[in-house]
């Protein structure tokens, strides 16, 4: 039976739409990304990016992330697929859960850099806009993990303890006693909800550090990484899923520490050679108006550039059109002879 002091898990974690399989793993991850492309986009638009930005890099960033993580999860735990009785046709099975954050960061980046480029835009900014969005995408993305029942750790009688069941991965649902009751294995610690608290947590450390802070060239991204790896070292200690380990640590405890010394380091030496926040969003900067580069698009008038730079050489000013030279007052703007402001 469900202890009463504890958090039940489901008993199922797909459902089928006529011959479709509707995944509860699978919409996590997704609603995930929703979140993270909206925060993202509204970041980067109070940062003056053009709407739209983040969506668009979003299109090459995400089914980069989401193959890098899978590729990390195959390559840390090969076992279950190239091992002994293994399955390898089961490595591409990401429906039934399996994304490794690591993997997702790496590759997922170089789809938004390569995203960055094609939009003209600059990633530090970017990646500093969509940080908490991330965060958010994570704590969302694990409740995935709980409709699975995977990912939790020792036996324990808390009250937050979490009630897992015998799971048939084949059906996503519980297995079920003769009768037909979902049989229960024990009560053990919810690290996926730990996981999801500090990502919650870490979200809004990062909004409140960009705004107190004014963060820029790519800060609040390295203190994401900085933030959610000290959760992850001792989250990560507490769960009894199988793992590879190396010196007593899993491999993921590893990983967490070289990335967090990592993002540490880029946000000290970043904030003692890039202070404040970058002040263009753009590759390539627009060149001033004055220097005769067409504005938005607008047709290259040689004539006109051509009466600016005679009007620049003029000591005087230049002749109105009834003969009279205009002068410009300094701090004011250009009058003509009667004290009247030229048009703009």
């Amino acid at each position: 039976m469900i202890e009463l002091a504890a958090i039940p898990s489901p008993t199922q974690g797909v459902w089928q739409l006529g011959f479709i399989p509707i995944r509860a793993y699978a919409l996590c991850i997704l609603t995930g990304i929703v979140v993270a492309v909206w925060v993202g986009e509204r970041r980067y638009r109070a940062r003056g990016g053009r709407a739209g930005t983040v969506i668009d890099i979003s299109a090459w960033a995400v089914p980069f992330g989401v193959i890098g993580g899978r590729l990390y999860h195959v390559i840390s735990s090969p076992q279950a697929y190239f091992g002994a009785g293994g399955r390898p046709l089961e490595a591409f099975a990401i429906w039934r859960g399996g994304l490794g954050i690591w993997g997702a960061i790496a590759l997922g980046g170089i789809g938004a850099w390569i995203g960055c480029r094609r939009a003209g835009v600059l990633l530090p900014p970017l990646a500093d806009a969509v940080a908490p969005g991330i965060a958010l995408a994570q704590a969302i993305g694990r409740w995935g993990n709980w409709f699975n029942n995977e990912l939790y750790g020792d036996r324990t009688g808390l009250p937050w303890g979490l009630t897992i069941h015998q799971w048939d991965e084949n059906t996503g649902r519980a297995v079920t006693d003769a009768a037909g009751h979902p049989v229960v294995i024990g009560t053990f610690q919810p690290t996926f909800l730990y996981e999801s608290l500090w990502d919650l947590g870490t979200a809004g450390v990062l909004i409140w550090a960009d705004r107190r802070f004014r963060m820029g060239h790519g800060r609040v991204f390295a203190l994401y990484v900085v933030v959610y790896t000290l959760g992850r070292g001792w989250i990560e200690d507490l769960r009894i899923d199988p793992a590879n380990h190396f010196l007593g640590l899993r491999l993921n405890e590893w990983t967490s520490l070289l990335v967090f010394l990592g993002g540490l380091t880029f946000l000290i030496l970043s904030a003692r050679r890039h202070p404040g926040r970058e002040t263009d969003l753009l590759r390539h900067p627009t060149p001033s108006p004055a220097a005769g580069t067409p504005v938005d698009g607008a047709p290259h008038d040689a004539e006109a550039d051509s009466d600016r730079a005679a009007e620049a050489a003029s000591p005087g000013g230049r002749d109105g059109p009834d003969g009279r030279t205009e002068t410009a007052a300094p701090g004011v703007g250009a009058r003509t002879a009667e004290g009247r402001p030229d048009d703009p």
